[in-house]
């Protein structure tokens, strides 16, 4: 019976405000404000609801992966928006910062600005 219903996933963050802005303004997510957090709208009809969390603590691992048909150039419009790649020891990293192996699709992650890690994918 779960199996048919509509389901969606989530994360927190410790400020909502701060979160819209870079989902909406940055990213260019569509964003509605609901139950006190916020309903990323997702292409596909997708969504994800970030919810506030005084003790909000970042996870430390990619809570939320954008599909791209060209990495390099989201990587490149992201960073002239003021987003900042993050760099991993022992991962092979391009200067963009993106992993390009040949067993698995190029990617690069971000955080958003309550620490989530975040990430574009451009599928082999």
């Amino acid at each position: 019976m779960i199996g048919t219903m509509p389901a969606f996933s989530g994360f927190s963050a410790g400020d909502i405000g701060a979160e819209r802005e870079f989902y909406a303004d940055v990213l260019g997510v569509p964003v509605s404000e609901e139950m006190g957090g916020l309903h990323l709208q997702l292409a596909g009809g997708q969504r994800v609801f970030v919810y506030p969390k005084p003790n909000h603590e970042p996870a430390t691992f990619t809570v939320l992966n954008f599909e791209v048909p060209d990495i390099d150039a989201a990587v490149d419009e992201l960073t002239s928006r003021g987003v900042t790649f993050e760099r991993y020891e022992g991962m092979d990293q391009d200067a963009r910062g993106v992993v390009r192996d040949e067993r698995g699709p190029a990617i690069a992650w971000f955080k958003d600005p309550a620490g989530n890690i975040l990430s574009v994918v451009q599928p082999r």
